[in-house]
């Protein structure tokens, strides 16, 4: 089963996980690391080592950062460069991202990865009234 570790500014990383938790229950080697104030990149990768050493070796990990370009993002993709074959790394960790993740973690990490991307573009979307002409005003009845 592959690692899941969600890493993020402030305590998003950890309220998402607890959020997941309440809909998927707990999950077995899922982490997080939150950048505080005061770390900076190499203090971040550090927090990273010591929650990566308690997963199992040799198995698979995930890492979903919040921000594309972020110290987060950037000390992850350290770690992602350490191992490219064994790690991925995405950006823009959402809650319906990291509950597909859940769902897909007993897959390849290959496969794990494109059911990610495939849930991204549908993860986000806007709220509009249906118009009389539209079937699916149905269901708002």
């Amino acid at each position: 089963m592959i690692s899941i570790l969600v890493v993020s500014h402030g305590d998003f990383a950890k309220s998402l996980i607890q959020t997941a938790e309440m809909i998927a229950g707990k999950q077995e080697n899922v982490s997080w690391v939150s950048l505080a104030p005061n770390d900076g990149v190499d203090s971040l990768k550090a927090k990273l080592d010591t929650q990566i050493a308690k997963f199992p070796k040799d198995v698979p990990m995930l890492i979903l950062a919040d921000l594309w370009g972020g110290s987060p993002f950037n000390a992850a993709a350290q770690i992602a460069a350490e191992n490219p074959e064994e790690t991925a790394l995405i950006a823009g960790v959402n809650l319906p991202i990291l509950l597909e993740a859940y769902m897909a973690r007993n897959s390849t990490l290959t496969e794990l990865v494109k059911k990610v991307n495939e849930i991204s573009d549908d993860s986000i979307r806007q709220f509009t009234i249906p118009t009389d002409d539209d079937d699916l005003g149905d269901d708002l009845l």
